[in-house]
């Protein structure tokens, strides 16, 4: 049987309003002891993250664990693209074992999850492979997470991953969101996301925009270059 190709996304592309960002323990206490990504890195992946869910309005939950007593303060790139957002601070490891942060998923009523957080084999591995159990789609932002050595870090990915959850890098998600450089409303809002945040892209996009005043998509590109 013959299959015919049609110019449309695929089910299993995130788009902004199919699923729910979680994210969880960016803390001071946390990051100290995380050894597989440096905290640099971690914590722009993060802003990314964070700032592409609020600016394509994504529904976020931020959750935090024994922020007062122990753990310290989220970091300031994810609270700040948030303000006035509530926190959801827990005792348990596993956010899926808190009453409210499930109270929040069932309120915001998405069955695709997007998680990123410290550290990837305990505060993540948990709350996805349970979110699995109970019937969401799940996808995990792996370079936004980190854990206490490299073999820690992969061997929790790969037993996600062997469990059914998706994989995709904080640039992924951004990138995914947009999709299209024709979406003009959202189009500034992306490449300065991607500017601040996604290293090199982000220079080469300043680059390109400073020297030829050119641009994604060839929006705002000079008269010669598009003729």
């Amino acid at each position: 049987m013959s299959v015919k190709a049609s110019p449309t996304p695929g089910s299993k592309l995130i788009n902004p309003d199919d699923h729910a960002l979680i994210l969880i323990d960016f803390q001071s206490q946390m990051s100290f002891a995380t050894k597989s990504i440096d905290a640099v890195n971690l914590r722009n992946n993060a802003a990314m993250i964070a700032q592409a869910a609020a600016g394509f309005k994504v529904p976020t939950i931020l959750t935090t664990v024994a922020e007062k007593s122990f753990s310290g303060p989220m970091f300031s790139e994810v609270t700040d693209t948030f303000p006035g957002q509530r926190l959801l601070d827990r005792t348990s490891m596993n956010t899926w074992e808190d009453a409210a942060v499930i109270d929040e998923v069932n309120r915001i009523g998405k069955s695709r999850l997007v998680f990123a957080g410290l550290w990837t084999s305990v505060c993540i591995v948990g709350p996805t492979l349970s979110a699995l159990d109970q019937g969401f789609e799940v996808y995990v932002v792996t370079d936004a997470c980190g854990d206490v050595s490299t073999e820690a870090h992969e061997r929790a990915v790969e037993r996600m991953i062997q469990a059914g959850v998706r994989p995709m890098t904080a640039l992924q998600y951004l990138l995914e969101l947009q999709r299209d450089w024709a979406r003009t409303e959202t189009y500034d809002m992306t490449t300065g996301i991607a500017k601040k945040y996604g290293g090199a892209y982000g220079l080469g996009i300043i680059y390109a925009k400073t020297m030829f005043g050119a641009s994604e998509g060839a929006h705002g590109a000079p008269a010669a270059a598009a003729e």
